[in-house]
């Protein structure tokens, strides 16, 4: 039996405990709003510590994670150390968006149906707390001599943007990789990803009794305007086209809307939050200034209302690092091979913590459990879900992976 053989055979025979290491972390919420999430690491450092992985808990400054919007966050590293190499960072991300409605499994229970696991961040991205976790411990089975190390990185603000995640480990030089991969889907490489831009656009009127509209300003009706000028710019984003492979073109998302006092009242103030998704070749300064010029060209069609626009978060698009080449080709290679089918390296519409360590000049790809696309994982909808077999294939491609990065002192 080869090294390759006998990761496979540890990953199988111990599949079980994976499974419920899983399962223990969904049943922590981790809703992000409102972002609580301290209490999730504290028990996944517990677990990981009973698996004999030591691990460090890093508390980030309340002020700084109120600062971003959350209520508590402690990431958690792990660093395994087998000798001079390079230093590989496997990087997951535990929170996650509110279930929502129209669940038919306990979307905290890790319940198991036929062969998939259900539960909020079964597949984004608890699941690769597993992968990586139980790939690092198949490696270290093999008992072989090893040139590099590997840092676990567990953080929990990708929803918000990853800078008191990922972006506080590096700055804190509590991790300092020399390759990384981030938490993905098991039948694609990704090595580009769309930017992200949103904003909170806050339309301020007059209120007044609805008895006597002419005595106020419609704030919503000033929204509107605002909305169909936006809305309006979708369809020119059709026209542009990525040139890279599995992102199509931009597009705006108005995800959020409240304001009013009541039915008889003209309201007096609306606001609303937007996502606006940037291809790689898009420049973030270009799109925000031309988003706050439609803005501002709508509002001054409707006399009376103002307009406070404030930036929530700007997340870069991946663009690949030349230093990605061995990640790629290593788990093309062995995920071609797992899965018993082509696996292509291309981008991704999503946006991830992995740009956040290219931007420091760290090479990094995603990859890790989860199937084809995200509309089959069900993530930041009802029931979501992971194929437990897509679990096992994809924490033997990471760990054959390693072997491959470490056991070779690449």
């Amino acid at each position: 039996m080869n090294h390759y053989e006998q990761l496979d055979a540890w990953i199988d025979a111990h599949f079980d405990e994976q499974v419920r290491f899983l399962q223990e972390l969904i049943r922590v919420p981790t809703d992000t709003p409102p972002g609580n999430n301290a209490p999730h690491a504290e028990r996944a450092a517990e677990l990981l510590e009973a698996m004999g992985l030591k691990t460090e808990k890093h508390p980030v400054p309340a002020a700084l994670v109120h600062a971003a919007g959350l209520q508590t966050i402690t990431n958690l590293v792990v660093h395994r150390h087998y000798g001079k190499g390079p230093t590989i960072a496997l990087n997951a991300h535990g929170d996650v968006v509110p279930p929502g409605e129209g669940w038919t499994h306990n979307p905290y229970g890790g319940e198991i149906e036929g062969d998939k696991i259900y539960g909020r961040a079964a597949a984004v991205s608890k699941c690769d707390f597993s992968t990586f976790s139980f790939a690092v411990r198949a490696l270290e089975s093999l008992g072989i001599p090893l040139h590099g190390n590997v840092d676990l990185l567990f953080t929990y603000d990708e929803e918000f943007g990853g800078e008191v995640g990922p972006a506080w480990l590096l700055q804190n030089k509590l991790t300092q990789p020399d390759l990384m991969i981030a938490a993905g889907f098991s039948y694609q490489v990704v090595t580009a990803h769309n930017g992200c831009l949103q904003m909170e656009v806050t339309v301020h009127g007059k209120m007044a009794h609805a008895a006597i509209p002419d005595s106020g300003i419609d704030a919503l009706q000033g929204a509107v305007k605002i909305l169909n000028a936006l809305y309006a710019q979708n369809t020119l984003y059709k026209q542009v086209r990525s040139k890279v492979e599995g992102i199509t073109h931009p597009y705006l998302n108005v995800g959020m809307i409240e304001g009013g006092t009541n039915t008889n009242v003209i309201p007096g103030r609306v606001s609303f939050k937007l996502d606006r998704r940037m291809i790689p070749e898009e420049n973030p300064a270009e799109v925000e200034a031309t988003l706050r010029q439609v803005i501002a060209d709508a509002t001054a069609s409707f006399p009376g209302i103002t307009v406070d626009i404030k930036r929530i978060l700007l997340a870069n698009a991946l663009r690949p690092l030349p230093g990605n080449k061995p990640l790629v080709s290593a788990l093309q290679k062995h995920a071609s091979t797992v899965f018993g089918e082509p696996i292509q390296a291309l981008g991704t519409p999503l946006y991830t913590d992995v740009r956040i360590f290219c931007e420091a000049g760290i090479p990094g790809v995603i990859y890790g459990a989860g199937p084809r696309t995200v509309l089959e994982s069900h993530a930041k909808r009802a029931d979501e879900r992971l194929d437990l077999q897509d679990l096992r294939r994809a924490t033997k491609v990471v760990a054959r992976v390693l072997l491959d990065l470490l056991a070779n002192g690449q």
